[in-house]
């Protein structure tokens, strides 16, 4: 195969998509979890419970109802649709947990589930950690100087 029949190849299976179609559904779709959320936020708060403890409830059942949806095999018609409005919320991170560790289960609760589950989420948390203190010791330093 030439160079000019792979590059023919590879633009008859490289699936096409309409990217203005595709943020306006992730737009969509993630401020359908947002409304979502301030609802449950509202019911808990409803309840009487504190901003804070309705804050908690709120983020724990929206982890609850992603890890339920991977669970029932769900999140891939979702996220099909969805896209980046349904991975990049805390529902995304939470299916990232849940489907390693269903994947893995298999292997046992240590050599399985217990090793394997961080594999997609690990990443995640390094790099957001490291990047929350790089920008936090410019602020520091920042503070340190006068200039905020």
């Amino acid at each position: 195969m030439n160079k000019k029949e792979y590059q023919d190849y590879v633009e008859r299976v490289t699936p096409k998509v309409n990217g203005w179609l595709s943020f306006l559904k992730a737009f969509v779709s993630g401020g359908i979890i947002c409304v979502i959320g301030q609802c449950l936020y509202n019911w808990f708060k409803s309840q009487g419970m504190m901003h804070t403890l309705a804050n908690n409830y709120t983020t724990l059942m929206l982890i609850l109802i992603s890890v339920l949806l991977t669970g029932f095999n769900l999140v891939g018609p979702i996220t099909k649709f969805a896209g980046a409005g349904y991975l990049v919320p805390i529902t995304g991170f939470a299916n990232s947990v849940a489907s390693c560790a269903i994947e893995f289960k298999r292997e046992g609760q240590v050599f399985g589930i217990g090793s394997q589950i961080f594999n997609i989420a690990g990443p995640v948390i390094l790099y957001g950690i490291v990047t929350s203190w790089f920008f936090g010791l410019i602020y520091w330093i920042l503070m340190s100087i006068g200039m905020v």
